[in-house]
């Protein structure tokens, strides 16, 4: 379901990682409830090996459940629940390494879902990464019909 400006900027977050995402998705999480989000989550609690497509499938089954919540990913590299996780036709998750791409992502793509990798980002930059895509909004305009071609 595409966000709209009367949605956005979110309350609500849901992350989710794999076992090589949760070093990264804790603090992230953290900063979150510290800022006044709502969060949820979704696992995993600990570096004990998982698979990511399974995280993927509870985080897009909750986001379809309750559209207006945004969605935060967190693997490895995140490939690998990026691509579990676009599957998916409602969710339009995007696999960023710096507040550019974070801040496009939403502002061209509407994005829905923020995918980082623990191994490719560190925390300051995976920090700088959320404040941009939750500070964005979706463009509209020349963006919408691309979008709206997504699915």
């Amino acid at each position: 379901m595409p966000r709209t400006q009367a949605n956005w900027p979110p309350k609500k977050l849901v992350f989710a990682s794999d076992h090589a995402g949760f070093p990264l998705k804790k603090p992230l999480l953290d900063w979150a409830v510290e800022n006044g989000y709502e969060v949820l989550d979704l696992g995993a609690d600990d570096s004990q090996s998982v698979d990511y497509p399974d995280f993927a499938d509870l985080l897009a089954k909750y986001l379809n459940e309750n559209p207006d919540t945004t969605g935060v990913l967190v693997c490895g590299t995140g490939i690998g629940i990026s691509i579990a996780a676009n599957r998916h036709p409602h969710i339009r998750a995007a696999l960023c390494h710096d507040v550019t791409t974070s801040r496009l992502c939403k502002e061209h793509n509407d994005a829905n879902v923020l995918v980082l990798g623990s191994r490719t980002v560190g925390l300051e930059t995976g920090l700088d990464c959320l404040r941009a895509f939750l500070g964005a909004s979706f463009g509209g305009g020349r963006h919408e019909g691309r979008v709206a071609k997504l699915g």
